[in-house]
């Protein structure tokens, strides 16, 4: 709902982070495969595959599986809601009307990670270069030696 998703834009606008607006799990699928994302917020009730099917989905594909997503929904839900979203993968689950400060806080952690993770695999990067790099150096001084 557009109310919905005018909430959470207000609530984690703060976190200054490029935030993308689904109004379908299928919008929510095409999205995630044109970028890439820190966290992803689903609802659990939209209009076509709903945020079960759409979590699952995210957890079967290579590219998305190990994008943590958080699980919201209104207070009206079945108590086996948050068994099912932790069945399927989901890092968290919420209930609406949810605390704005333990959302963003929540958000933060991942979005935390993310930047963690994205340092971590540009230092093993530029490690794997270097390690390449000593083994050309080392076989041609190799080369050298036996041809000297």
């Amino acid at each position: 709902m557009e109310e919905n998703l005018i909430a959470l834009e207000a609530v984690l606008g703060p976190l200054d982070q490029p935030l993308v607006r689904a109004r379908s799990g299928e919008e929510a699928m095409k999205a995630m495969l044109r970028q890439d994302f820190a966290v992803v917020l689903l609802d659990v009730l939209m209009p076509g595959m709903d945020g079960f099917e759409t979590a699952a989905n995210i957890k079967r594909l290579d590219q998305t599986k190990d994008v943590p997503i958080i699980l919201l929904t209104g207070t009206d839900a079945d108590s086996d809601y948050a068994y099912r979203g932790y069945a399927i993968g989901a890092a968290d689950f919420l209930t609406k009307p949810f605390d704005p400060w333990l959302l963003r806080t929540k958000v933060n952690v991942f979005l935390e990670m993310h930047r963690k993770n994205r340092r971590f695999e540009a230092r093993t990067e530029m490690l794997a270069d270097r390690v390449a790099e000593l083994e050309r150096t080392v076989e041609r001084l190799r080369r050298q030696g036996a041809g000297g």
